[in-house]
């Protein structure tokens, strides 16, 4: 009955199909997550949810039913941990988002990434922090200690939600439910008490996720990523919004690309590690969109009592003066 009443909302398709009460949105992957849907009517559920943009109320509902189905971590209590999901993995450009979240850790904020250990022939994060010594947690007590010792722990998404690990692989092996993605992105392990980093894929979306985030009264960055992963492209400069309890704040603005920039390294794990070793060892400059980043995750996770106070200490503590 659920994907029955489902599928008369979105039986449409395409740019006519209506969007699913949040309640139904709820309902139906309440039921997807606890394997209570026959594979054929999954199917069509997900190939529907497919032919359209997902509106807030459905985002919201299924946020809503993931929630309560995540194993919880324990949030440090000084500073609010920063939660980096990992779906999306690089392709044309190098995957900076670990460069993001070890630089996090030398400023002593709690750091939690989330994700795949694969990325189907993309370069995945889990890749490229394995070339830098962080391996994946094999449970969540190791999880607990490697965030309390060393600030930064990684836990693929079969420890923070089995369910949703699996709705994961469906999408890897029908080349369908990319609601699966979107529905991981706003995985919380720390229900409410972190400061999550949300990656638009691209303006539209970002419109839609900020409703999302301000019903759901979420500390949160909401930024357009690059490539699906959380880290802008370090030769734009997007628009970054903070989110406190729903509450959104513009931090900064959106600009035009100022040249071609830096050159980068070449996709694949190794040179991309090798490029972030020389950033984190002060060798490379880090480029200027990453420094605000980083300064927005300063600001957002505590450390810093106002933006202008961590976009000085990007600058002083990476020898960056763009961040300034």
């Amino acid at each position: 009955m659920i994907v029955a009443r489902a599928m008369q909302v979105l039986a449409h398709g395409g740019e006519n199909a209506r969007d699913l009460a949040e309640q139904d949105a709820f309902d139906l992957c309440s039921a997807v997550l606890d394997g209570g849907i026959a594979e054929l009517e999954l199917g069509a559920a997900l190939a529907a949810l497919d032919m359209k943009r997902l509106a807030p109320s459905e985002i919201s509902g299924f946020r809503r039913a993931l929630q309560p189905r995540l194993n919880r971590l324990d949030s440090p209590e000084r500073l609010r941990a920063v939660v980096i999901p990992s779906y999306g993995g690089a392709r044309a450009h190098a995957n900076l988002m670990p460069l993001l979240a070890l630089m996090l850790a030398r400023f002593g904020v709690p750091v939690l990434i989330h994700g795949a250990l694969e990325a189907q022939g993309r370069v995945a994060s889990a890749a490229v922090l394995r070339e830098l010594g962080v391996l994946p947690c094999k449970s969540l007590a190791e999880a607990q200690s490697v965030l309390e010792s060393t600030r930064l722990a990684f836990v693929p998404t079969g420890l923070l939600s089995p369910a949703l690990a699996q709705l994961l692989a469906l999408r890897a092996r029908l080349g369908t439910a990319a609601c699966a993605r979107q529905i991981a992105r706003l995985a919380d392990p720390f229900d409410g008490r972190g400061l999550q980093l949300v990656p638009a894929d691209d303006e539209n979306e970002k419109a839609v996720l900020t409703a999302v985030l301000g019903v759901h009264e979420e500390h949160a960055l909401l930024f357009v990523g690059s490539e699906g992963e959380a880290y802008v492209d370090p030769l734009q400069r997007p628009a970054i919004v903070h989110f406190r309890s729903g509450e959104p704040s513009l931090l900064f603005h959106a600009e035009a690309p100022h040249g071609s920039g830096p050159a980068g390294p070449a996709p694949d794990a190794k040179s991309t590690a090798l490029w972030i070793q020389s950033a984190l060892d002060g060798k490379t400059p880090l480029p200027s969109p990453m420094s605000r980043l980083l300064a927005s995750c300063l600001y957002g996770s505590g450390l810093c009592d106002g933006l202008h106070q961590a976009m000085a200490l990007v600058a002083l503590r990476t020898c960056n003066q763009a961040a300034a």
